[in-house]
């Protein structure tokens, strides 16, 4: 709509004389019938993915900045737990890592890295988050996208399994799965006294 007002100026038309709002929206309209993008498996998963890891990751460092604002030991952040039947800080995200990883191994048939869960540092966790987006930066779309009916079948619990189609998979278990642990370790932070907000969660460094 712009590029046609900034067409009917160069052409000699005035600001007064250019198209209505609407004549513009329909004129947009016709141009863009038939051409809509559609949301892929890959559009919807990879930057989604490697975006809020980041996220995690600034969360993170804003971590580091008060230990070594407040000199206490960070340890009293990586072992901590929200209630004592939930998991701790580290293994919170450990698993957001594992998610959007696994996910994408899943779907695209890709072989994922392995890690051991040895972490016992906030370094070391945001160097786990460092490799997991690493990885998922070599994803190609090809390999997700088209997969949308692919049976995905993946262990739940200590001894269950669940399948679904890959579509359902990422929207109903994978992504939600991401986000539920990265607001756990959130909410983790922000209980023990770390200044964040929900920019810190939505936007990351550039809040």
């Amino acid at each position: 709509m712009v590029f046609l007002r900034i067409a009917l100026l160069n052409r000699g038309g005035s600001a007064a004389c250019t198209p209505s709002g609407h004549t513009l929206l329909a004129f947009h309209l016709l141009l863009t019938k038939g051409h809509s993008m559609s949301i892929t498996l890959s559009s919807a998963s990879l930057p989604v993915f490697t975006h809020f890891l980041g996220n995690l990751r600034h969360i993170l460092t804003k971590a580091q900045a008060d230990v070594a604002a407040r000199g206490y030991d960070e340890q009293a952040l990586v072992q901590f737990r929200l209630a004592p039947d939930m998991l701790p800080f580290k293994t919170q995200i450990c698993i957001a890592c594992d998610a959007p990883k696994l996910c994408a191994a899943r779907i695209s048939g890709l072989d994922a890295p392995k890690y051991d869960n040895t972490e016992n540092t906030l370094a070391e966790l945001i160097a786990r988050i460092d490799k997991t987006v690493a990885w998922l930066q070599t994803v190609p779309s090809s390999a997700l996208d088209g997969q949308e009916a692919k049976e995905i079948t993946f262990p739940v619990g200590k001894a269950g399994t669940r399948t679904m189609s890959a579509e359902d998979y990422l929207k109903t278990w994978a992504l939600p799965n991401m986000f539920f642990h990265i607001t756990t370790a959130y909410a983790i932070l922000r209980h023990n006294g770390v200044v964040l907000g929900k920019g810190d969660y939505l936007m990351g460094a550039s809040a």
